[in-house]
């Protein structure tokens, strides 16, 4: 089995938002929204594989600096799908939507919404960080 069918399998069997695997490693997590990518950050993930339910285009910008090799994910936005092509990630998806959409289901995801017009990683994490900030999520 590939590090990416195991993190997809571990993904659908456990409570997770998120898996990561590579060989023997396997991380999880299940908090919502991009806190589980924050709290990466500074790691390298050259080697790792990553199953997740919905990635917008913050959360690809995350995974670009978290250096992950290839993605999995049931809800992917086509500006994220755009990202991980740019900077040639595999990424492999269930369903492709125009937008990610929050919480609520009233509004855009504020960090899609966000870093909507930010056109890299390293521009992004500031942004990510003081969306959430505002949004009192950390």
């Amino acid at each position: 089995m590939t590090d990416s069918e195991k993190a997809k399998e571990l993904l659908e069997k456990g409570n997770y938002t998120l898996v990561l695997v590579s060989k023997d490693q396997i991380e999880t997590d299940s908090l919502r929204g991009v806190h589980p990518l924050l709290n990466r950050m500074g790691k390298d993930y050259s080697s790792y594989s990553a199953a997740d339910k919905v990635i917008g285009k913050g959360a690809a910008f995350l995974y670009i600096l978290l250096k992950i090799k290839n993605v999995s994910c049931h809800i992917i936005s086509k500006p994220a799908l755009e990202i991980f092509r740019h900077y040639g990630i595999h990424v492999d998806y269930e369903k492709l939507v125009e937008h990610i959409y929050n919480h609520q289901k009233d509004g855009y995801c504020p960090v899609e919404e966000a870093t909507s017009l930010v056109e890299t990683p390293e521009e992004a994490l500031p942004i990510i960080y003081e969306t959430l900030k505002k949004l009192g999520e950390k």
